[in-house]
């Protein structure tokens, strides 16, 4: 089989790939570029993986007269820029040790070493700078079958880095088939050194969280986190029951983590996922907004259009209601739309405290006319 796209036949990359070739070394892209060019799915990151050891990497695409940056190059890692195109080459490696976070290597001159260190089957898969898909490991027939298994034993996978847990349900969502459902050995597997979550930094936590809850549909991987005892080691109180309502209430809307973090819930958002202050303010503004009977219109002035329609869809998935009618459009007129009282207006005849509380009076009105009101019928 083999693969294409504008990313691979990309005259820098290709000069790059020539280079390292040109050195009697074999190049190969890897992982999730291979992965998606065979789904066709947009590729993103370019990675590769080589036999060639980082400092002679670096020297041949020096010479090539590309910029070669030791990123990771205790890890075997260099990360090379060809025309603004990064590329991330990394040294065939095999796993000496691990310790469930880190794991240390040694090099290896053997493609089928290196693959046996990856995830899952459907991240094995290497390309030459041909296209011709290369499967050390049979990972092609899961792929294509959007079937997601680890590659050998899932319990030793898990040990190695127990963030596979968590990848294991954010692939399931965004590349598995959910009519196969989850890997019944990869499950109890993940069910059992689920406690190993315990261990990992809350920032990787947070990153691998962001992503799974912006994958097309994580209900489901979300609901089977739950039930095997997993979502408790990572956000404690969390329900993903209104989670599949929600998903089918945004239709073709573009998923947003922020609005399914709401409504997945749990406790202490901010420290259990590493959430920034801003995005805590704004979990917590939508935690607040849900609650009222604000209309659409009065969500968007209040949250903005983007978490204004989150708040609005957070609402009717919690509650199994309908969605308003034409509430996209009330959220938009919500968001451009200004209070259209002052201080001014109100000031001599209100002061001080006074004015704070008659501001806010008017506003209430204005908000429950659904942003109708005038300034004129305010002040009357």
């Amino acid at each position: 089989m083999k693969i294409t796209g504008a990313w691979l036949t990309n005259a820098a990359t290709q000069a790059l790939c020539a280079a390292v070739q040109a050195g009697r070394f074999r190049i190969f892209f890897v992982g999730g570029c291979v992965r998606n060019a065979l789904l066709g799915e947009a590729v993103g990151d370019l990675d590769l993986a080589t036999d060639a050891l980082p400092d002679q990497v670096m020297q041949l695409a020096e010479a090539a007269g590309f910029k070669a940056i030791p990123t990771g190059i205790d890890h075997g890692t260099v990360t090379v820029l060809a025309k603004g195109v990064s590329h991330e080459i990394t040294t065939f490696r095999r796993d000496v040790q691990t310790d469930g976070r880190h794991a240390a290597v040694a090099y290896s001159t053997d493609i089928a070493q290196d693959a046996a260190r990856r995830d899952f089957t459907m991240n094995a898969l290497y390309a030459d700078p041909s296209g011709n898909v290369v499967d050390p490991l049979g990972g092609l027939p899961d792929l294509l079958a959007r079937r997601l298994r680890f590659v050998g034993d899932p319990a030793l996978r898990i040990r190695e880095d127990y963030l596979r847990i968590l990848r294991f349900f954010r692939f399931s969502a965004t590349y598995g088939d959910p009519a196969l459902g989850v890997e019944a050995d990869a499950l109890a597997a993940c069910a059992q050194l689920a406690d190993g979550i315990d261990t990992l930094s809350r920032e990787r936590i947070g990153a691998e969280m962001r992503k799974l809850l912006s994958a097309r549909d994580p209900a489901p991987a979300l609901a089977s986190m739950a039930a095997a005892g997993i979502l408790r080691h990572i956000l404690t109180g969390a329900d993903p029951r209104c989670l599949a309502a929600l998903v089918h209430l945004e239709g073709d809307l573009p998923s947003r983590w922020q609005r399914r973090l709401v409504v997945l819930g749990g406790q202490d958002w901010g420290d259990a996922l590493r959430l920034s202050r801003a995005e805590q303010a704004l979990m917590m503004r939508l935690r607040d907004q849900i609650g009222t009977s604000l209309s659409p219109a009065a969500l968007g002035w209040k949250l903005g259009i983007d978490a204004g329609a989150d708040a609005v869809l957070a609402r009717a998935a919690l509650l199994e209601s309908p969605l308003p009618r034409l509430w996209q459009k009330d959220v938009a007129r919500g968001a451009e739309s200004r209070f259209p009282v002052t201080a001014a207006d109100l000031m001599p005849l209100w002061n001080g405290p006074a004015l704070g509380a008659k501001l806010a009076q008017l506003e209430s009105l204005w908000l429950a006319s659904d942003l109708r009101l005038s300034r004129h019928e305010l002040l009357a």
